[in-house]
């Protein structure tokens, strides 16, 4: 497997800082907004975004939220073995609010499309937007874009994106990972 680095942490703190500013530029003080990371990997993007939101713009009443979509999926039966879901706290209704679904990789589109599905169990939004950090533009099975981007990836074949925090992985980095077929047996 090769490994080739995207963003390093210097790189995703700056493209971190944009996308809060563009969600300033949009929301304002948020009145009408709320925050929601996408289990699992969505959370971490959405942690750091409240952050600097809160840090840097001052804005300390933000609802904010993690939605878990495994069940809502349209292939978790698909495995062989049982999936464990990850944890809700959504402690709000979105009825009448402005939703900002945040993930760290749209890939096929699937996983928007659960969460599309998951919220309607807190109450019907009057808009949902989307933030991913990365966007695999090519890669899309449904009609799904984001609305904040981080980064367009053109990634092809068996490439992956992996997006690490250090929370969870001990780094902050954006890696695209290749099959070296040179050693594929």
């Amino acid at each position: 497997m090769s490994r080739k680095v995207l963003l390093d942490s210097n790189q995703l703190d700056i493209i971190l800082h944009r996308l809060a500013c563009q969600l300033v530029e949009k929301h304002t003080n948020f009145e009408d907004t709320v925050i929601i990371g996408i289990q699992p990997r969505g959370i971490y993007v959405a942690e750091r975004i409240i952050s600097i939101l809160k840090d840097e713009y001052g804005l300390d009443h933000l609802k904010t939220g993690q939605l878990d979509i495994t069940f809502y999926r349209d292939d978790f039966r698909r495995g062989e073995k049982p999936l464990e879901a990850n944890k809700t706290r959504i402690d709000f209704v979105v009825e009448d609010k402005n939703v900002i679904f945040i993930d760290d990789v749209l890939y096929t589109g699937r996983s928007i499309r659960a969460a599309l599905t998951a919220i309607q169990s807190f109450g019907r939004p009057l808009e949902i937007e989307l933030l991913s950090l990365i966007d695999r533009r090519f890669s899309r099975h449904l009609p799904i874009q984001p609305d904040y981007t981080g980064r367009q990836v053109d990634a092809i074949n068996d490439e992956k994106v992996k997006v690490s925090w250090k929370e969870q992985d001990g780094e902050d980095a954006v890696y695209l990972i290749a099959k070296d077929l040179d050693h594929e047996e």
